[in-house]
This record gives C-alpha cells, sequence and structure tokens, in this order.
C-alpha cells in the first residue's frame, strides 16, 4: 500500500547521491573504486577555519542562532560582497540556511505557485528541476549542448519566457558542465531580463572561487537586475566546507523575509558551530582558497589533454567548478558482450563495474548525451580514471 504524498511520488532521487552509495557499495566489497560521481573538493577544511570551530564549542555557541544566522556572519558576508563582487548589501539582506541547496529551496518555495514557470537551462544541476516540482511548479527546460559551451543565448531565453515565468535559475560556474558565462554573455541575458520584470533570478554562484578565466561575474552587478536577483553561494566549495552545511542567499529584503519566515517553520537557523566557522572562513586568510583554485587548474588541465584522448569522447575545456562533462553518444548502441549501452546511464554504470570508475550519467543533469566526472580528485586518481575508462570503452563494439 503506497500512502506516500503525490509530492513525493512526483520527485526523482539524486542521481549523483545514488551512484556515490553504488560506488561506496563495490568498495565496501573490496573492489578498487575511482571515485569521480561525487562534487566536492578533496582538501582539508583550512587550520584557521577548525580552529575557530574550537573556539566557538569552548565559548558555547551551543544555543539556537536567530534564523537568518548570526549578525556577525551576515556581517561578513556583507564585507566578503563588497570586497569581492562591489556590491552593496545590509545584514538584512542576508539569510543563512543549511548550506546553498537549502538556499536555492528557499527561493522557489517562496516565489513559485502552483503552475509558474520557472527556466532551467540545461544541462542543469540534478536538483533545480526537482525543487521547482517540489514547490509545484512547472520547469521550463533551455537546452545548451557542447558546441555552444552548454550556456544559453538570449535568444534562447526570450524565446522560452512566458507570461506563466516566475523565475530564472542561472548557475556559473556551472555544475555540471563547468561553463562559466562572462560578463558580455551575462549582460545579454540582462538585457533581454530587463523586458520582463516579473522575472527573479536565483544566482547560483557556489563554484565562485573556482574559475579559472579571471574574475567571477554576477549578472546582479547590473543595475537593472540588482533587485531581482537573489544571489546563493556558501562555503562548501571555496573552503572545503561540504558537510559544514552553511550556505546564504543576498537579495531584496520583502524575498529574504520570506525565506526566513519559511526557515522559521521548518529548521530555524544553521548550525551556530558552523556559523562562526564561516565567519573565519570569510574574515580570514584568502590563501588557501587561491591555492586550492591553483590545484583544481592543474587537475583541469591534465584531464582534458587525457580525456580528448579516449576515441569517441568529444571535450570541450570547462572554465570554473571541477567537472568535465564530455559527450559520449557515440557509444551508445554499442555493446561488450551481452551488455548494451542504451544510454549514459549505462555507460556510467557500465564504467563502474566493468572499468571502476565512478562517473554520473547526463540524463539526471538533462544532457543524456554526456557523462559528468569530478576531478576533486589526485592527479594519480585522473591518470589512473581516465586509464581505464579508455579501456573500458575499447571493448565496446
Amino acid at each position: 500500500m503506497n500512502q506516500l504524498s503525490d509530492r513525493l511520488n512526483s520527485l526523482s532521487p539524486s542521481a549523483t547521491l545514488a551512484m556515490s552509495q553504488k560506488s561506496a557499495e563495490l568498495k565496501a566489497q573490496g573492489v578498487d573504486v575511482i571515485n569521480l560521481s561525487v562534487g566536492e573538493p578533496d582538501f582539508n577544511t583550512p587550520d584557521y577555519i577548525k580552529e575557530a570551530a574550537k573556539k566557538a564549542i569552548d565559548d558555547n555557541f551551543s544555543r539556537y542562532s536567530p534564523v537568518p544566522g548570526y549578525p556577525a556572519l551576515r556581517n561578513a558576508i556583507v564585507e566578503k560582497l563588497k570586497k569581492e563582487n562591489d556590491l552593496e548589501y545590509t545584514a538584512a539582506q542576508i539569510s543563512c540556511a543549511n548550506g546553498a541547496k537549502q538556499s536555492v529551496c528557499n527561493v522557489i518555495l517562496v516565489l513559485v505557485n502552483p503552475g509558474d514557470e520557472v527556466i532551467v537551462p540545461a544541462p542543469y544541476w540534478v536538483s533545480y528541476p526537482e525543487m521547482v516540482k517540489l514547490a509545484e511548479g512547472t520547469p521550463v527546460i533551455v537546452t545548451a549542448g557542447i558546441e555552444q559551451d552548454f550556456k544559453i543565448t538570449p535568444a534562447q531565453l526570450e524565446a522560452a519566457i512566458t507570461p506563466k515565468t516566475k523565475a530564472l535559475i542561472l548557475c556559473s560556474p556551472s555544475n555540471p558542465t563547468g561553463s562559466v558565462y562572462s560578463q558580455e554573455e551575462l549582460k545579454g541575458l540582462a538585457d533581454v531580463l530587463e523586458k520582463y520584470p516579473q522575472v527573479i533570478v536565483i544566482a547560483d554562484e557556489i563554484y565562485e572561487h573556482i574559475n579559472y578565466i579571471g574574475k567571477h561575474q554576477s549578472i546582479a552587478q547590473f543595475p537593472e537586475m540588482k533587485e531581482r536577483t537573489v544571489i546563493v553561494n556558501g562555503v562548501s566549495k571555496a573552503y572545503a566546507m561540504t558537510g559544514w552545511r552553511i550556505g546564504f542567499i543576498a537579495g531584496p529584503e520583502w524575498i529574504v523575509k520570506a525565506c526566513n519566515k519559511l526557515q522559521g517553520q521548518y529548521t530555524s537557523g544553521p548550525c551556530s558551530v558552523s556559523q562562526k566557522a564561516a565567519e573565519a572562513a570569510y574574515l580570514g586568510s584568502q590563501a588557501p582558497v587561491e591555492e586550492m583554485r591553483k590545484a583544481f587548474e592543474r587537475r583541469r588541465d591534465l584531464i582534458v589533454k587525457l580525456a580528448k584522448e579516449v576515441p569517441g569522447f568529444e571535450v570541450n575545456v570547462p572554465q570554473g567548478a571541477f567537472y568535465l562533462f564530455p559527450k559520449c553518444d557515440s557509444f551508445f548502441g554499442k555493446a561488450a558482450g551481452d551488455r548494451k549501452i542504451e544510454n549514459s546511464d549505462d555507460l556510467a554504470m557500465y564504467l563502474l563495474e566493468v572499468g571502476h570508475v565512478a562517473c554520473v550519467g547526463g540524463a539526471s543533469f538533462g544532457a543524456p548525451e554526456c557523462i559528468r566526472m569530478s576531478y576533486a580528485t589526485s592527479d594519480e586518481n585522473i591518470v589512473e580514471a581516465i586509464r581505464r575508462i579508455k579501456d573500458a570503452l575499447a571493448e565496446l563494439r
């Protein structure tokens, strides 16, 4: 007897978490699996941040915080936005949550009514369309292929806008593609959006600091967009703090107040100790962030070079984040023994079970012709993983 809600039954499970679990099961059986499926820096949280957390425990930061987070953390975020992004916000325009994932979901839940449309450029992060469905909205998928570096054009955006459009979710640098929108490209999108004042932009900038082309650009920099943009960011990727669960939004006060009201009813403020750690991350030395960025850039160069040598892969050069998203549909319809590859999920499962490398099929990212590989792992693992992938693919006929 299925008594689950329609809301839950309409959701798809997270493909990235499912693949991670499957690879963990194989590892538990003693199989040497290289995991390229998880979107997580492989570095440890910098020491000065850990010290701040230990001090917070000793100083008894163990009680409920205000729902949007401690004023000290929100002020540190205000400083960060001013210094790094040249954007002016007040602490009242900041709300902290249990990771950027909750931040995105909060904004969608406070804005979207049943039947409202939310434009989601594809390839997209797996959770965006599911969050829109959770709010009983309709995800409107706009597809950008590898030939346009997985970035939508102003013309594509305009064609997707209808009177029902409530929001656009823009992720740059992107998960799963690593694509980064330039200032000129963002200006092109802003020029279109200027004509449609009812559309709010949810700008997911969690990969801001993992960028190989210079200064991060935010769509909030354009004066006509600032009051219609909600920036989502957090400490997880830049400071290797995925498990600390601190994300934030910066945006119009009416949206921030609504998110506080929502969060006040279902989670309250995020972890008190993690907030003190995040405050230290923003106020302390940014040298570790740059060290990690350089390491990711070196690995990007390595994995692109090696993946380009894999026959049948079509590879572009990602400009940020830590993902490679090769087009691999040339293998669809091929087989090894009685095992046939029909789609990218089959291919990912084949690479896991035969090549012992965990990747994620592109279908759940809205790009069924691709697979996602995370290169947030050691150079040695990257070299060995691509060797295994090449060998496994060579078996397909």
